[in-house]
């Protein structure tokens, strides 16, 4: 009934039938891995700037030099001038700080290397969040422990969901959104959902809400 060269494809054909469910297991499994998603990646930066000591040893606001988190979509990154408000009188002739320099004085900027780097398929808003009561903690971690910045969080779909369906865990007083060690004096979901209602916070699970 079937032609003959059938019986040699047999062997070809149990090996993709065996195979095909371990490929799709390795793939998810791949797909999942922490590394995968870039959790933990902690680039070389072309500066040893430490935000431990910047913001934790001497306790400066995220928006001194992060200015437009609450007022557009990129947090933005630093003009050299801003780092040279200081270190024209602070560390002026640091090796390390040659970079900075070089920058201030030449006009080309300091070669930063973005560690919290969505894909461009995704939208994302700083201020539609930090305006809302996102600390900055939720997404970026102790970063006024960190001498080196590296992404804390996996930053995948689902952990993005996770948030917007159960909005509450993350919410906090505005006025403390940048406030690396603040914890709520009463119990954080109790809190966050006072927070939601009163400020009528309830985030879109809709597709176009982040891929537009």
């Amino acid at each position: 009934m079937f032609p003959k060269w059938l019986d040699a494809l047999r062997p070809l054909l149990v090996l993709v039938l065996a195979g095909t469910p371990a490929y799709v297991l390795f793939l998810v499994y791949y797909g999942f891995w922490p590394t995968t998603r870039t959790q933990g990646y902690m680039p070389l930066q072309p500066v040893p700037y430490s935000h431990a000591v910047h913001v934790g040893k001497l306790g400066m606001d995220c928006r001194y030099c992060h200015t437009g988190v609450e007022s557009s979509a990129a947090a933005s990154i630093p003009p050299t001038a801003t780092c040279m408000n200081c270190h024209t009188a602070i560390w002026p002739d640091s090796p390390k700080l040659q970079p900075v320099r070089d920058s201030y004085a030449t006009g080309e900027p300091v070669q930063w290397i973005r560690v919290h780097d969505l894909p461009d398929f995704v939208y994302f808003n700083h201020s539609a969040h930090v305006t809302r009561g996102i600390g900055c903690v939720s997404c970026h971690g102790r970063i006024d422990k960190m001498d080196e910045v590296y992404q804390e969080a996996p930053i995948s779909m689902a952990w993005c969901l996770d948030c917007h369906r159960n909005p509450e865990k993350n919410l906090r007083p505005v006025e403390f959104v940048t406030s690396m060690d603040w914890v709520p004096n009463e119990d954080q979901l109790t809190l966050g959902a006072r927070l939601a209602e009163a400020n009528n916070i309830h985030p879109s699970t809709d597709c176009s809400t982040c891929h537009r």
